[in-house]
């Protein structure tokens, strides 16, 4: 299988302040375990190009672009975008994540690659199309999954969100286009406080109590993403690979391993094999205890690279 894994420099760069927990040892650490535990190996490594603003506009209206590329400080943080904190480095960072996405989805779906994962910052699922929030800037998966739609024609496409948060914005984004599946679990009374208020046949998003573990979180894939994604019959699949869900995590309180996160992965594989010829593009998004986040998506990584078997 050929996986490649895409970032950038500047995503490092982009920071909001000393003790803010998405901060950029995270990529760090993720990168630090690929190396000593030989993954990087067997990954096609590229630097994704900035993303062109028609990529952009497609996911996000002009004024909530003008609004990142406008309010960057020359020193010190600000925050015009919700409650994301922008530096100097943050709009590029932001054009590069998002510039993964396009890319990344060009080379799945032109069959030069398997899959790919995007090892990028500013993440990216709380945000609207009008709004930036949630440490996020601009949504990456579905700016992925709306050129998979708008520009390589795609017909049904399919997001899966492993974060412990609801990915709210990206519901939002497709809550009426029947065309992208969005299945998540994510826990109940947790920010951004929203999820499933609308039930709709496309998104099935499962909210699970505080320490919900790995065993019922395989029976909600198992009786309820996989039906669900089966019937859509998804021709790329797109992954919020958030890692918080697990039991480590301090902005959660989930109770998920990284044998966990490699399960869901192979479900998903088998989903993508059947209906999408294997098509995986998957993002980071959240995980917050530098081990935990590092061996979970390494886990998720080797996974989609073929080096994790059950």
């Amino acid at each position: 299988m050929t996986t490649a894994l895409y970032t950038h420099p500047i995503c490092l760069k982009h920071e909001m302040g000393e003790y803010h927990p998405e901060k950029p040892a995270r990529i760090h650490a993720i990168q630090d375990l690929l190396t000593s535990s030989g993954t990087d190996r067997y990954l096609d490594f590229r630097e994704p190009p900035e993303a062109a603003i028609e990529d952009i506009a497609r996911a996000h209206v002009i004024d909530m672009i003008d609004d990142a590329r406008n309010n960057i400080p020359e020193v010190g943080h600000h925050h015009p975008l919700g409650g994301t904190l922008l530096n100097a480095y943050s709009w590029k960072a932001a054009l590069r994540a998002a510039g993964a996405a396009v890319a990344a989805t060009d080379a799945v779906f032109a069959g030069e690659l398997d899959n790919a994962f995007c090892l990028v910052r500013p993440i990216g699922h709380h945000s609207t199309a009008s709004e930036a929030m949630g440490f996020c800037v601009f949504n990456n998966v579905a700016i992925a999954a709306l050129r998979a739609i708008k520009v390589h024609g795609l017909e049904r496409v399919a997001i899966v969100d492993t974060d412990v948060h609801h990915g709210n914005g990206t519901e939002a984004i497709f809550a009426h286009e029947p065309r992208v599946m969005m299945v998540s679990y994510y826990q109940e009374y947790l920010y951004p406080f929203s999820g499933n208020e609308r039930q709709r046949s496309h998104m099935v998003n499962v909210p699970v109590p505080a320490g919900t573990d790995g065993a019922v979180i395989r029976q909600v894939v198992t009786e309820k993403w996989l039906p669900a994604l089966h019937h859509h019959r998804p021709q790329m699949i797109f992954i919020s690979a958030g890692f918080d869900a697990h039991r480590d995590d301090p902005l959660g309180g989930m109770s998920l391993v990284a044998d966990d996160y490699a399960w869901i992965t192979r479900q998903i594989m088998a989903v993508a094999k059947e209906h999408a010829g294997g098509r995986i593009v998957s993002f980071l998004e959240g995980g917050y205890n530098l081990d935990a986040l590092a061996e979970s998506a390494v886990a998720h990584i080797r996974t989609l690279a073929g080096l994790e078997q059950e």
